[in-house]
């Protein structure tokens, strides 16, 4: 069991690194990075400056006992003056208590005072790192989104970006979607042609329908040029003109029946001069 636990820990720590390593972002990384330098910074400067305040603190104080050592050695004295030696010798040993006070201020202000050293030296050369990392942050970031948009314009090149992917497959599906409409389009079209299909305006003719057509118009035509050629066979005679509504093949017969009557018809002798008579 412990066996398997450690393989699917493996397997779990594998996969997880791959899923972080596709989301990380170094630039955010970086970022981040530089941010907590950063607060890592302002907390020792607020170091600094706390030990500062305490150093500060214990100036006052000492000053303080050092005024009134002044006052109490004053006292001494008058009271000496004064004749009371007893006053003298309390106000010397109360002198003497804040001695041993002062002393250990100043004990408490030079260990304050090399702490405070301490933190701004070591902020100083904080301060530097960051400045050191921020450059060298910004130049990383620069030259991993130079290499991020020149591999991404390679891709774009090659086709293998999965924006580009997208665009060909759409491309090969309109393609297909275009010689699939052909194809049925060109279908129907020989199904009409053959006669498999009936158009259902009326208005499609098969082959044989077309060539009927076009036989019986040249058959007009045809009519009509052997009848303009007779009417001038025989001199030019006016021929009746057919109507307009009438159809080619109406005014083909209408010309024959004209011709065959000219023909019935007897020449007329011709009338003798006066000379001869």
């Amino acid at each position: 069991m412990a066996g398997i636990f450690s393989r699917l820990m493996l397997i779990f720590r594998s996969k997880a690194d791959k899923a972080l390593d596709r989301v990380e972002d170094p630039r955010q990384t970086l970022d981040y990075s530089y941010q907590r330098q950063l607060e890592l910074l302002q907390k020792v400067r607020r170091g600094v400056a706390d030990v500062a305040t305490s150093r500060k603190r214990v100036e006052l104080q000492a000053q303080q006992m050092q005024s009134e050592m002044q006052k109490l050695t004053l006292s001494a004295q008058r009271a000496l003056e004064a004749g009371r030696e007893d006053l003298a010798r309390e106000a010397l040993t109360r002198k003497s208590g804040l001695q041993a006070q002062l002393g250990d201020l100043q004990t408490q202000h030079a260990t304050l005072q090399g702490e405070e050293e301490k933190l701004v030296r070591a902020s100083t050369r904080l301060q530097a790192k960051v400045d050191a990392f921020r450059t060298r942050k910004e130049t990383i970031k620069a030259t991993y989104s130079a290499a991020e948009a020149q591999t991404r314009i390679n891709e774009a090149f090659t086709g293998i970006s999965e924006e580009m992917g997208d665009v060909g497959l759409a491309i090969q599906r309109a393609e297909d979607k275009t010689m699939q409409l052909q194809a049925r389009a060109s279908a129907v079209d020989e199904l009409l042609a053959s006669g498999a299909l009936e158009d259902a305006t009326g208005t499609y003719k098969d082959d044989i329908t077309r060539e009927l057509d076009n036989l019986a118009s040249d058959a007009a035509v045809e009519n009509e040029l052997a009848a303009m050629k007779s009417q001038l066979a025989v001199g030019g005679a006016a021929a009746p003109t057919p109507e307009l509504s009438s159809s080619p093949a109406q005014a083909a017969p209408r010309a024959t029946e004209a011709q065959a009557g000219q023909e019935s018809v007897p020449a007329q002798p011709a009338p003798q001069s006066t000379e001869d008579e």
